[in-house]
């Protein structure tokens, strides 16, 4: 929002300077970004008229020109000129003898032999445009001899505020006046606006297809209006200076009003719309294939949930955003029908951004205007087109549905001391609230108050505690220390924060951490997870990053090849981070660890010939990270891996990840020259950990049996080691399998499987009696659970 300061103290005038009322502006939640000055410093620049020009006698270019600057005697001064529209009887700024423009001082001098006592002015050579062609024209009815920077009101500055998205209201230079005379407590007087007198009973006929979107829309029609006047000085210097150029009247009108007023309106050629008896608008949504080209010269084919004016045969203009091409004031145009709505922010938002541009309009609407201001924003533009271009008005027709509702909060004054930390006063809050504006009323220390149409922002009762806070000035409350009442809670022991644990693991086995984007390729999420429905972006940073990864993998496996295509042949990596999976009713993230071992082993050395690593080191990988508890693997067909070299993990009978080889279909999509060992492991499997429980130590010798057993091919080992280690006998210590056979000489779908069995007790030796029933017990659990034989 830019503004001129000149016009902002013609509403509220503080005894502030201009750094002083930026900064108030800025504490108050206001933030000023800029303070600059309309022009550059000069000085002894008046109004002059040129009375005679006459060709330079040695120049083509140059002219001669007698110019009366308002001296009392009526004397003369003459200047050479070379701009292209200096002629009799134009005024322009002249830069006497003596004066100082930016980079440059204006003395007496001779151009080719004809003394020059000045300087006919462009606007650029005064520092008010970059560009300029010619001299800069003034209207006829500047004084000759003024000081010019007095008649241009040179001596302004123009304030630039970074508003946030709820501070719609100081949109205009009127709610930042209203702004400034509470935040200085000085009284602002809104100006009255009068209804402009009607004239002619034309009328155009407005009907709304969905009131909730279009609340309220007033219009009026005005006729024989002239626009071949040019804008006023004033107005256009108002507009220049808060970022608008000037169009023509009309149009400048509108625009002027929307910074006073913070109300966006339009103008249509009532000719555009139809006969003044058959003339009828319809604020609807837009139809299938309908297209509009809008004054920005751009066409578009409008989408079903844009609302757009529209007239019984096409639309006229995109609603809130911008008029149409075709309906639009031109210079001939002599009927209008001025609009002046209020369109719902929800039915405005995001639309001029899908377009691919901005408007002040839709800037303004998406925000929310101020409802109740509708209709005198149509009277203040009517007077205005009245005085300025002449014509006859007619009555105001108006759409009027429900508005949004202002619903009364309750401010406690008790809650108001507790937030903000001082003792304030009910008559200091009531103070406040009045130079706001607030309506309200206070029973037993507590405000009722009703907010204002143009404040979308206050709903709850903190949000007037910050308007307080504001007012009374962040600047008056004593920064202190909190003293909250604190005391030791207790932490489970069995819950782990695991990240930094797991990452020590994995760097001390030689891995390395990597991190990646969330966003991946969707192909990664097919090949990777089987996933054909992930969470999908709006609004991707890159076409390859176009949904949310649901697994870690992908961007492992991109690392890898960015490793191998920079002769890094032995890899071996890990990451951290979320996933996201897409559910029918809502989206749910969790955090996983993966890893990626590729290549040798071990790195080159004398001690050890090279070997491909394989399931089994990444095997125990996994099982350091979740030591001291134990984990299972279960053979699993996962769509990245290896059908025969791949398993799922358990933890406590509950799924904790994956572990296996990248599937051979993989490899050659990728091109990777070797296989690579993957696993992938949700973080909440690792979060706890079994508590030491303390055990006491045997002081006798351990007994060894190993026995082989012959069993079925189908029989799981984990699983009978799971059987036989809840059914062992006391003073079995340990069983451990070493040699699993099923080659030449044993019988067909068998297989021999090898144990060690460790016995001992913590009381006495143990004699042979007692450890041969214990391995014939064992022996025995084998043979009527899983119809083992020993194998002799």
């Amino acid at each position: 929002m830019r503004f001129s300061e000149n016009w902002l103290r013609t509403l509220v005038n503080p005894p502030h300077s201009s750094d002083e009322l930026a900064h108030a502006l800025t504490m108050a939640g206001l933030e000023v970004e800029s303070v600059e000055p309309v022009a550059p410093p000069f000085d002894k620049v008046v109004v002059a008229e040129v009375i005679s020009v006459q060709k330079h006698p040695d120049a083509d270019r140059l002219n001669v020109c007698q110019v009366d600057i308002g001296t009392a005697d009526n004397k003369l001064i003459q200047v050479v000129c070379g701009a292209p529209n200096v002629e009799v009887g134009v005024k322009v700024p002249c830069a006497l003898i003596g004066a100082h423009l930016p980079g440059i001082v204006i003395k007496q001098s001779k151009l080719r032999g004809v003394e020059s006592f000045g300087m006919l002015c462009s606007a650029k050579e005064l520092g008010l445009s970059e560009n300029a062609e010619g001299l800069l024209l003034l209207s006829k009815d500047a004084l000759n001899g003024m000081n010019f920077r007095e008649f241009y009101a040179l001596d302004d500055q123009i304030f630039t505020l970074k508003l946030t998205p709820n501070r719609a209201d100081c949109l205009g230079i009127l709610g930042v006046a209203q702004e400034v005379a509470a935040i200085t407590a000085i009284d602002f007087v809104p100006p009255e606006i009068e209804p402009a007198k009607s004239e002619i009973s034309d009328t155009v006929t407005v009907y709304i297809d969905k009131p909730e979107v279009c609340p309220l829309y007033c219009g009026r029609v005005i006729r024989e209006v002239s626009l071949a006047v040019a804008t006023p000085l004033w107005m256009a210097q108002r507009l220049e200076r808060g970022g608008i150029r000037t169009i023509n009247v009309v149009v400048d009108v509108l625009n002027y009003v929307m910074l006073e007023t913070g109300q966006p309106m339009h103008a249509f050629d009532l000719a555009k719309i139809g006969s003044v008896q058959a003339g009828k608008l319809w604020v609807r949504y837009a139809k299938k294939d309908e297209c509009l080209e809008l004054l920005n010269g751009q066409k578009f084919e409008l989408q079903p949930d844009m609302l757009v004016i529209a007239n019984e045969d096409e639309p006229l203009a995109l609603a809130g955003i911008m008029g149409g091409i075709q309906s639009g004031v031109q210079l001939e145009t002599t009927d209008l029908f001025l609009e002046s709505a209020f369109f719902s922010p929800e039915v405005i938002s995001g639309k001029s951004f899908r377009l691919g541009f901005s408007s002040d309009s839709a800037h303004r609407f998406e925000r929310g205007v101020n409802f109740a201001a509708t209709r005198d924003a149509l009277e203040r533009a009517t007077n205005l087109i009245l005085s300025i271009c002449g014509g006859k008005a007619g009555p105001i027709t108006e759409v009027k549905n429900r508005l949004p509702s202002r619903d009364v909060v309750k401010v406690r004054l008790e809650r108001i001391k507790r937030l903000l930390g001082i003792d304030v006063e009910s008559g200091q809050i009531s103070e406040i609230f009045e130079r706001l504006r607030f309506s309200f009323f206070v029973n037993d220390d507590v405000f009722h108050v009703t907010p204002p149409p143009y404040r979308f922002d206050l709903v709850i009762e903190e949000d007037f505690i910050e308007e307080v806070a504001r007012i009374y000035g962040y600047d008056h409350i004593p920064a202190s220390l909190p003293r909250p009442m604190m005391s030791m809670l207790p932490e489970s022991e069995v819950i782990d924060l695991p990240s930094t644990r797991l990452k020590h693991i994995l760097i001390s086995r030689d891995y390395r951490e990597v991190i990646n984007y969330a966003f991946v390729d969707a192909n990664w999420e097919l090949d990777f997870a089987n996933n054909d429905s992930p969470v999908v972006l709006k609004n991707p940073i890159a076409s390859q990053m176009s949904v949310m990864r649901s697994s870690l993998i992908g961007g492992l496996i991109a690392n890898l090849q960015f490793n191998l295509n920079r002769k890094q042949t032995r890899v071996r990596i890990f990451e951290i981070g979320c996933c996201f999976m897409n559910n029918e009713s809502n989206y749910q993230q969790t955090e996983n660890i993966a890893g990626l071992c590729y290549g040798d082993a071990a790195p080159e050395q004398w001690g050890q010939p090279a070997r491909n690593i394989d399931f089994f080191d990444v095997k125990m990988d996994l099982e350091s990270l979740f030591w001291p508890e134990q984990v299972r693997f279960e053979k699993f067909i996962h769509p990245a891996l290896h059908p025969g070299k791949s398993a799922q993990v358990y933890k406590s009978d509950k799924i904790a990840g994956w572990l296996g080889e990248l599937h051979p279909r993989l490899q050659r999509k990728y091109d990777l020259p070797r296989s690579a060992i993957l696993f992938e492991l949700h973080i909440d499997s690792l979060s706890t950990r079994t508590l030491p429980k303390v055990k006491k130590l045997s002081k006798f010798p351990p007994v060894r049996r190993d026995i082989a057993i012959v069993v079925a091919n189908h029989i799981s080992t984990q699983m009978l080691l799971e059987s036989i280690n809840t059914e062992k006998a006391a003073i079995i210590s340990e069983i451990h399998l070493f040699d699993v056979y099923s080659g030449k000489g044993m019988e067909f779908g068998k297989k021999s499987l090898a144990f060690r069995i460790l016995l001992q007790d913590t009381e006495k030796t143990l004699v042979d009696k007692e450890i041969d029933e214990a391995i014939s017990e064992l022996i025995g659990i084998l043979e009527s659970k899983f119809n083992a034989k020993l194998r002799g």
